[in-house]
């Protein structure tokens, strides 16, 4: 069955491409879910049609990402996590952490749009990218840092009590 994207969706096409998937898949998940529409005749005039305003709007979400990879350059993240031997993390960085950190710089951006190259373990400076639009990614720099404690000077200032009073 041929049916004319109405957004874009990864591994098949872009918005308004005109593609051949199988009928099944077209019919209980692309058309009920608005995400396509069958290629008759007159969906094809309409897609002809509106061709222009999809273009414009295309072209403003592109401008719209690399505005917003160019912010992203300039963006550093600081997460704080709590860091064993070695600096090696207890658990590991997930996109969903990096994104509510993106979340307070004021940035919206998915969890699903992180792309991490494999899990952070430990502390240190990432480059993390971000799928925008289509092909348009922005990169970030992350720090991983040590979760300061605000009980470690108190067990320390104990165990200097316990010694002296031992002796």
């Amino acid at each position: 069955m041929k049916v004319i994207l109405a957004k874009d969706i990864e591994k098949l096409g872009n918005a308004g491409d005109i593609v051949k998937v199988k009928d099944g898949y077209a019919r209980n998940y692309l058309i009920p879910k608005g995400l396509a529409l069958t290629s008759n005749e007159k969906n094809v005039k309409e897609l002809e049609f509106n061709r222009r305003m999809i273009d414009k709007k295309i072209n403003s979400e592109v401008a719209e990402a690399n505005a917003l990879a160019a912010k992203l350059a300039t963006c550093e993240i600081k997460i704080q996590k709590k860091v064993g031997e070695e600096g090696k993390l207890f658990g590991s960085v997930t996109n969903r952490e990096i994104e509510e950190a993106l979340k307070e710089k004021g940035f919206s951006i998915d969890h699903r749009s992180i792309i991490l190259d494999s899990n952070i373990k430990k502390s240190g400076v990432y480059e993390v990218e971000v799928k925008l639009f289509r092909e348009i990614r922005g990169m970030f720099k992350l720090w991983v840092v040590a979760e300061e404690s605000e009980n470690a000077p108190v067990e320390t200032a104990e165990k200097t009590e316990t010694a002296e009073n031992a002796n």
